[in-house]
């Protein structure tokens, strides 16, 4: 989703916030990139890409990123953001509460995090191998802003995975909320336009905690909706969209438009789909009750893994 907007809205300025333990793929012509520190922007040529102040970075995974992307020259770190170490992945991956109970990922962001907070961590600013990308984001955004441009924050993870709103304690070890996104980058909410929530056609989670509704994996596999998480490998499990949950989403991000993904998942039919009106009549109803019942408008559908897979109702409604 991300991806899409960096080039369908020329943004100029591409902000990832989190860490490692949510990976992001992005499909662009015709091949596969499974990001997990470089912003989704980086598709768009014209867009610098940062690092916010409180992400935590892990070195080894950000440097085959660059690579990936090509992004070295754009690239542009803040030098508070935090460094996960080894010792932090070892310190998470032997715990056997938080990886066989809660279903962390053990990627050290929990511990890296648990440095910071202690105010012993390691931040970029300290790391040689990051000295050429340092640079003050909070100044590279406002500027772009000031100047009339488009800037895009990418958050990480569900609501629910909220370390302060989600389903404690299987939860990740940030808040994961649109205000907290902000913070992590630096920046008050006044400076937002528009908050666009992400929700899939159906629920998933990995590792431990309620999942409302869970659906066998039989039956998840019946319905075609088995999916593999990015960064652990793991089989997801399933449910179907919740409403409540989804109303609750809404309220504490202060959603002002909803995109909804893998549409075609749930509608095989809907797959590839760009015209909103050649989609299937379930899938409009589906969307139509999403949008009725959450009271904000649903204003770009994801029929597909490429990028440009994507029906955009934004000017057709005004937005």
């Amino acid at each position: 989703m991300c991806a899409y907007l960096s080039l369908r809205d020329d943004v100029r300025v591409a902000v990832r916030t989190g860490s490692v333990n949510a990976g992001h793929t992005v499909t662009y012509n015709g091949v596969e990139y499974k990001l997990r520190m470089i912003p989704c922007g980086f598709v768009n040529p014209n867009a610098i890409l940062c690092i916010a102040a409180g992400a935590n970075i892990r070195i080894d995974v950000l440097m085959k990123e660059i690579e990936l992307t090509k992004a070295k020259d754009r690239l542009k770190i803040d030098p508070q953001a935090s460094i996960i170490e080894d010792e932090h992945v070892k310190k998470e991956r032997e715990d056997a509460y938080l990886i066989s109970k809660i279903g962390s990922t053990g990627q050290g962001v929990g511990a890296a995090m648990a440095d910071r907070v202690r105010r012993v961590a390691k931040l970029a600013r300290d790391v040689k191998e990051l000295e050429e990308y340092l640079d003050d984001v909070l100044m590279i955004l406002w500027n772009t802003y000031q100047q009339g441009h488009n800037v895009l924050l990418e958050g990480t993870q569900g609501y629910y995975l909220s370390l302060y709103h989600g389903t404690y304690p299987y939860v990740t070890s940030r808040d994961t909320t649109a205000s907290a996104i902000c913070s992590e980058v630096g920046i008050g909410p006044k400076m937002v336009d528009e908050v666009i929530v992400v929700f899939k056609s159906y629920v998933t989670r990995v590792g431990g905690g309620p999942l409302l509704g869970e659906l066998s994996e039989e039956e998840a596999e019946k319905r075609g909706l088995i999916e593999v998480a990015t960064v652990t490998g793991r089989r997801r499990r399933v449910a179907p969209f919740n409403f409540d949950l989804a109303r609750r989403a809404v309220l504490a991000n202060s959603a002002t438009q909803i995109a909804l993904t893998r549409v075609d998942t749930l509608f095989p039919t809907a797959s590839k789909i760009r015209d909103y009106d050649k989609l299937p009549r379930e899938a409009k109803k589906f969307i139509e009750e999403i949008e009725n019942t959450l009271k904000v408008p649903v204003t770009i559908i994801s029929t597909g893994p490429d990028i440009f897979d994507t029906i955009d109702l934004r000017r057709s409604k005004g937005l």
